[in-house]
């Protein structure tokens, strides 16, 4: 637990974080996070204004089966199918959350206070299914705050217009490219338009568009150390700064022309960017790296716990560390690209293992579930 004197000593670069227009989120969630009264601390002591999860998530959280004994009891007895049991599991812990972090959302008019729940992501690739799974996500958790996570795949796109068109709120996932970032949010405006057109007030929708971090430092990385020449060596950890660095100009640039005026005229909000993968994968590096060089105005960083406790030990918050620096982060990326180093590629293969990294969480979670709903005496098919 934290103590009085731990929130006196380390809430300080936290809410210099919040002070520079940064929301705080807790990459996490669990039952028992719930029921102990961890996630309320958080919100109380931790500046924390929002809960994202994912597949991974989940398969931990329910996987471990810490929490969720008496469920699981009540759905074998029903002899539901694994996949709904799932669905009743994750759901009834969003529900609980967003319950949990309304009193935030009230207060900031909806644009914080969120918690986001994803699509099954065995239907990244399936564009009508992906807009049903997401109608019927909204209707179970059947609260406010809610938002739908929808990948940022080719057939997410329509996906992520036809959803915001009915209203309902998105978190884009797994965004990895500048290209595919700038078709997310013209997937979001035309929602909007969509959703304006179909009589919807646009101050109830709210997105994040989530753009991976620390996953292209890894990859990126990896191919310059190969090169191991002092060139490539000297790039090793800016080219995820960089890439998200040139992802807020297009932000800027976006959300300053005329097609959004149109919108913002509506009282449509802005589509915030949500910096995501913001654990760093390499030792070497600061652990707050992620956090530190990426404060900008009206973003989301969405963290896991190791991450927000060590910016609130060591954060160093000293301002806007992005809109000064888009020029060197555009020679940083072409550096890395002289190098023979192919940013397409690169992303592309980002995009096809994180999709396939949580179709794998999902699979495990299922089968979790599967072998506990046996253990009661249901097979869950």
């Amino acid at each position: 637990m934290i103590t009085v004197t731990e929130v006196t000593a380390t809430a300080g670069a936290l809410k210099r974080l919040s002070d520079e227009g940064v929301s705080i989120w807790l990459d996490d969630l669990s039952r028992k996070r719930i029921e102990s009264g961890n996630l309320a601390e958080l919100v109380d002591t931790r500046n924390v204004v929002g809960v994202t999860t994912n597949p991974s998530i989940f398969q931990a959280a329910i996987g471990s089966g810490e929490g969720y004994e008496e469920q699981l009891a009540d759905l074998a007895v029903r002899k539901v199918t694994v996949e709904e049991a799932v669905r009743m599991m994750t759901t009834a812990d969003v529900r609980a959350a967003a319950d949990i972090l309304r009193p935030v959302y009230e207060a900031t008019g909806g644009q914080d206070g969120r918690v986001s729940i994803e699509v099954d992501p065995r239907l990244a690739h399936h564009t009508e299914a992906t807009i049903a799974e997401a109608k019927q996500l909204a209707w179970l958790v059947d609260r406010p705050n809610v938002m739908i996570k929808i990948p940022a795949t080719q057939a997410g796109l329509p996906a992520i217009t036809e959803v915001i068109g009915r209203g309902i709120s998105v978190n884009v996932t797994l965004i990895f490219s500048l290209e595919r970032y700038r078709e997310v949010m013209d997937a979001y405006l035309a929602g909007l338009e969509k959703a304006r057109a179909a009589g919807i007030d646009l101050a109830t929708i709210h997105s994040v568009a989530s753009f991976f971090v620390s996953r292209v430092d890894s990859e990126i990385d990896k191919r310059l150390t190969a090169l191991a020449t002092d060139e490539a060596l000297a790039l090793k950890g800016k080219a995820a700064l960089a890439n998200a660095r040139l992802a807020y100009q297009a932000y800027e640039e976006v959300f300053s022309g005329d097609r959004w005026a149109a919108l913002a005229g509506a009282k449509a909000n802005k589509q915030r960017p949500l910096w995501a993968s913001t654990g760093v994968k390499d030792p070497s590096y600061k652990d707050t790296l992620y956090v530190d060089e990426l404060v900008a105005p009206g973003t989301v960083n969405t963290m896991p716990e190791a991450t927000l406790n060590a910016t609130a030990d060591h954060g160093d918050i000293h301002g806007d560390t992005v809109t000064g620096g888009y020029a060197q982060a555009r020679a940083d990326l072409d550096a890395v690209e002289r190098l023979g180093i192919s940013y397409d590629v690169v992303v592309k293969q980002l995009e096809d293992e994180g999709v396939a990294k949580f179709e794998v969480a999902w699979q495990d979670l299922l089968d979790a579930v599967a072998k506990s709903l046996s253990s009661k005496g249901v097979d869950g098919e």
